[in-house]
């Protein structure tokens, strides 16, 4: 089992996971679903693979890996620092079990210069070829790749070919599943040799949501989130930064809104958030920020008192007032540089406009709008999606901005569907792109929520054309932090959140076998 010194109690709850759901034990071609636990050869020691590559073969040797694994390059990404990096982390969480990983560079270099240039090892090379130098991190970014794990006879290396960077890395995340460590021999080993993979995602969007409003959470909880993440290849951390209990986010052009915050130590500077985004970007995870308007507001008016419709009546913030927009606009435009991601979530869930309707100033702006508060509530929402999209960031709205005017979005607009089944059918036949969150299923503070119904979940349930699936990005398991904190969150969002990675990133597993698979591990490991 592989363990990562920043992350090991998250990587340990997905490879968890796994070990009930996944085991490749024979030779085999198949496309995302994984072959049954049980094998008739005589080496069962199991390789877990999670998520499933999309097509692979394999074999029945058994090979060592030598501890002082070098990195080999090649193709025009092949200088790239991200690549470098992605390839020192994964060392480290391959051989941490031999005191040649991380933290031992100089011993590492000294049995590099002791070792003839014969190796005693089948793998002492991982040549990694990227064909483009393109280290932009963006929406449909490719992330395939090649994996070939060769004869113990026929060659030692190991080689992962990409066109991007970040498809090498999700090729040095299957590469250390392949990779175990024998407590016996103290030897790394890659078993069911020769591999052949080739592997790309199902969905571009495969997210996890994290809510920093609710329970405030320090940066190096953030940083291990992130971490565990790209052990699920999941690649959108949606940060739900701020909402109506607080506002920690520092926002120069308006520097008082971050009096929101729970406390002054409960804040994020602008370059602790540059260095969540860059942090993330290194394992190939964008970071989706998310400024929720109208409502899940009132927070900003502790900085910022004119925003509310009234001191007593606090959220949505106040629709009649330029000032509410040019706040809006002043968030935005600090934020842009921080969040290059092309996509902005602007909420616009739960609005409830009864202070609109009983505020004096509110109501008379209305009837000389000649508007309901309905119709402000369009307003609000298309306004705030003008002023995103002319700082060229495509909108991501909550569903029932979809529920209650489709025909008024913007046409860049992306739907979050989240209250229920069979929106995201209806939100692609207008022909908006959609992302699933069914609460039943993928919301992970619903705890009664089981995780094999998180794995059986389907985000193109109901749709059958193949234009209007291609309209579905994807999907995106939400932690929200009401009754979660630094105390618990990791252990909240995992396994369950790796079970709703595979059907964003693989094919899922035949459901008929699948109790089978856990009843048979169960019994073999009581």
């Amino acid at each position: 089992m592989l363990v990562s010194s920043s992350s090991s109690f998250s990587r340990f709850l997905i490879l968890f996971l796994i070990s009930f759901a996944v085991s490749v034990s024979s030779i085999s071609v198949r496309r995302g679903a994984p072959l049954d636990i049980t094998s008739d050869q005589s080496d069962e020691t199991p390789t877990y693979l999670w998520p499933l590559p999309a097509e692979y073969t394999s074999g029945g040797e058994a090979l060592d890996v030598d501890p002082a694994l070098k990195l080999a390059v090649a193709g025009n990404g092949g200088g790239s620092a991200v690549l470098r990096a992605g390839f020192e982390r994964y060392r480290g969480i391959v051989f941490k079990h031999t005191g040649l990983g991380l933290g031992f560079s100089f011993m590492r270099k000294l049995r590099e210069r002791l070792v003839s240039s014969v190796s005693v090892y089948d793998v002492d090379t991982l040549n990694i070829t990227v064909h483009s130098d393109n280290e932009e991190l963006q929406f449909g970014v490719d992330e395939s790749y090649t994996l070939l794990v060769p004869k113990a006879k026929d060659s030692s290396q190991v080689t992962i070919e990409a066109n991007t960077v970040y498809g090498a890395l999700r090729g040095l995340e299957t590469f250390s599943q392949l990779c175990s460590f024998d407590y016996t021999t103290k030897k790394v080993k890659i078993y069911k040799a020769p591999w052949s993979i080739q592997d790309k995602p199902r969905f571009a969007y495969r997210g996890l949501l994290l809510d920093t409003s609710r329970h405030y959470l320090p940066i190096t909880v953030i940083k291990q989130i992130i971490e565990s993440m790209s052990y699920a290849k999941l690649n959108v951390l949606h940060w739900h930064i701020i909402d109506e209990e607080s506002f920690p986010l520092e926002v120069p052009t308006y520097p008082d809104l971050w009096k929101g915050s729970y406390t002054k130590w409960e804040r994020y500077t602008v370059e602790d958030a540059y260095e969540i985004v860059n942090f993330a970007k290194m394992r190939g995870i964008n970071v989706m920020a998310e400024v929720d308007v109208p409502g899940h507001a009132e927070s900003w008016g502790a900085g910022y008192p004119d925003l509310w419709p009234s001191p007593t009546c606090r959220e949505p913030l106040d629709v009649s007032k330029n000032f509410t927009f040019d706040v809006i606009s002043g968030i935005l435009t600090d934020i842009r540089t921080i969040f290059p991601f092309e996509l902005f979530h602007l909420g616009g869930d739960e609005v409830n406009t009864d202070c609109w309707r009983s505020t004096p100033h509110i109501k008379e702006w209305l009837q000389n709008h000649n508007m309901t508060a309905r119709d402000a509530y369009q307003y609000f929402v298309l306004k705030a999606q003008e002023i995103a999209v002319s700082k060229n960031w495509s909108p991501v709205n909550w569903e029932e901005t979809f529920n209650t005017f489709p025909s008024k979005l913007h046409p860049k607009t992306i739907v979050h569907n989240w209250l229920g089944p069979g929106v995201c059918p209806k939100v692609v036949a207008k022909g908006f792109r959609c992302i699933y969150s069914n609460q039943g299923v993928w919301y992970l503070d619903h705890l009664d929520v089981p995780w094999d119904e998180v794995y059986t979940a389907e985000p193109l349930e109901g749709i059958h054309k193949a234009s209007e699936q291609e309209l579905v990005i994807g999907g995106e398991v939400c932690m929200w932090a009401e009754t979660v904190d630094t105390s618990d969150v990791q252990q909240t969002i995992w396994p369950r959140a790796a079970a709703a990675a595979v059907l964003c990133y693989a094919t899922k597993i035949s459901t008929p076998r699948f109790p089978d698979i856990i009843a048979d591990f169960v019994a073999e490991n009581r």
